[in-house]
């Protein structure tokens, strides 16, 4: 054994090899990182040890995830990125024209390598600056970067969001953003596979505020952040044979624990009625409904409660219901969503948003009575605890709109994160020691993604969701919980008539028949050695 006296070290480690100077840089990041830890451990106070233990209980289950990978389809994959490939053409081919023949710019203004030069490169953030602020008039809007000494001109998304508000920029922003979307979507299908046809990702158990799990590429340096996937991308994971996916997430989270934080701080001070209006409201079965007969009064609603949600289904602008409405300007109005702010990302207009703030907030005064009480408290001690006691240090300026805005999402964000984090611990400790037929393979935010014995599926699930259920008591011992909804599949993607082996509703039994694995010539070229027979 090689014994190493690292305060007899000279700079340039002399005598020892390349791999011995590796081992003692590993050897010395372990034991001062424990030497740290022995300092810190006895500072921590009964709010943080609970913060610290949660966490620790957590590793478990993102070790196997991020072991586990999610298996990919090679010729599910090759079709998505065609599909990609053909909708980018078309909106290039739009967008070029809409620049040449709608603002007379010239068609190749803008070299590019390798590719046609177009007449705005949406690649390049000066074409886009260029556009908007020199073609369209449009004042500059400046950010300061983190790290930065001064503000720079940025056109990030947000921005050209809020650009739509020009309504001569909304086609040039919504070419732009769907240009940008499908152009990552074809990154991500292009990402690195490990050699068993997976892609992985690396989870980080303490990369947020609010306690919800990060992810990036592998510790091997493949793979990507499995977080963000959606459309089409989710089309080329499929379950082994044998197995089927199950993506089980949390029912309104958020809103449920915007509900029990109004319970929380005014039922002594207010009462069960005016404490618990939004949690009944949540806890009613269906609070969008609940939420437009409140909004919406004048509606033909009728004393039949199973019409209501046909009520509340018709149109109410353009192409979106009261329910719709109800679902988004609803959760915006819980994290302080100014109305023109709001219209830019629903695009409603503001006096239908300002209508129905109104309505809202007077059917739920606890909502705006919370959002006022946490702002004084984050102004006057500048910390936050969580419902699970998770605390929260704010040290930006607290009169600032984006700190108190950051101040309003903690807590319900937080709440859903805990609420994921503790069912899947307590899940993944049952799942060992009653040997359930359940793999675990990936967690975004408020959902869980397994894979479990097509033979014992049935069976399985609702161990699952009750084994996932966690139960928080509130003041006054009201208990509170949020519920699961789950969806089977055998693949990744939504079901639909062009996937009907995608996740579908779970409603007590899976009636489909596994699908037939019809190998073609690219999945068997990808196989890794050890698969082919």
């Amino acid at each position: 054994m090689l014994v190493v006296d690292t305060s007899l070290l000279d700079d340039d480690a002399s005598g020892f090899s390349a791999s011995e100077v590796y081992w003692i840089y590993n050897g010395l990041d372990c034991c001062i990182t424990m030497e740290v830890f022995e300092v810190l451990l006895p500072q921590l106070d009964d709010v943080s040890r609970e913060t610290y233990r949660v966490s620790m209980a957590t590793i478990a289950p993102v070790m196997e995830m991020m072991l586990e990978g999610l298996p990919v389809s090679h010729t599910e994959r090759d079709k998505a990125y065609r599909s990609y490939e053909k909708l980018y053409h078309q909106l290039e081919a739009g967008w070029k024209r809409l620049c040449t023949e709608g603002l007379g710019i010239p068609a190749d203004r803008s070299k590019r390598k390798g590719r046609p030069p177009v007449p705005v490169n949406i690649a390049s953030p000066k074409d886009v600056q260029f556009l908007f602020h020199e073609v369209l008039g449009i004042p500059e809007k400046r950010k300061m970067k983190k790290g930065a000494a001064t503000a720079t001109t940025t056109t990030d998304r947000e921005t050209l969001e809020g650009f739509r508000n020009y309504f001569f920029a909304e086609p040039f922003v919504n070419y732009i953003l769907a240009m940008r979307d499908v152009g990552k979507a074809m990154g991500f299908l292009r990402t690195q596979l490990d050699p068993d046809s997976k892609i992985r990702c690396s989870f980080n158990v303490a990369g947020t505020d609010t306690g919800r799990l990060s992810s990036s590429f592998s510790d091997m340096g493949t793979g990507t952040n499995l977080q963000n996937i959606s459309g089409k991308q989710k089309n080329i994971f499929r379950a082994e044979p044998g197995w089927v996916l199950v993506d089980v997430d949390l029912e309104q989270g958020d809103s449920r624990g915007v509900g029990a934080l109004c319970w929380n701080f005014f039922l002594e001070s207010h009462g069960p009625e005016f404490a618990g209006a939004y949690l009944d409201a949540c806890e009613s079965g269906d609070l969008h409904t609940t939420v437009c007969r409140m909004a919406w009064p004048k509606l033909e609603w009728g004393e039949d409660q199973s019409g209501w949600k046909k009520v509340a289904s018709q149109l109410a602008y353009r192409d979106k219901s009261y329910r719709d409405l109800a679902k988004v300007l609803g959760h915006g109005s819980n994290y302080m969503g100014q109305p023109a702010t709001m219209a830019g990302h629903t695009k409603t207009p503001s006096p239908i948003i300002q209508e129905f703030q109104t309505s809202y907030f007077n059917a739920f005064p606890c909502i705006r009575a919370w959002q006022q009480e946490t702002i004084r408290r984050v102004q006057t001690t500048s910390q936050l605890t969580t419902l699970w006691g998770r605390r929260r240090y704010f040290w930006g300026d607290t009169t600032k709109q984006s700190v108190l805005n950051a101040a309003i999402a903690y807590d319900p964000q937080s709440t859903t994160g805990e609420f994921t984090n503790r069912g899947m611990i307590q899940l993944w400790h049952i799942r060992n020691r009653l040997e359930l037929p359940i793999r675990f393979l990936l967690q975004v935010h408020d959902s869980l993604v397994f894979m479990v014995k097509e033979n014992r599926l049935n069976e399985t699930i609702p161990q699952i969701l009750n084994y996932l259920r966690v139960v928080k008591r509130l003041e006054g011992g009201r208990e509170f919980t949020i519920p699961h909804g789950c969806k089977v599949g055998w693949n990744y993607g939504s079901a639909s008539a062009e996937n009907p082996y995608g996740l579908a509703s779970w409603k007590g039994e899976e009636s489909r028949r596994p699908p037939k694995r019809n190998i073609s010539i690219s999945e068997i070229l990808n196989q890794p050695f050890s698969g082919v027979r």
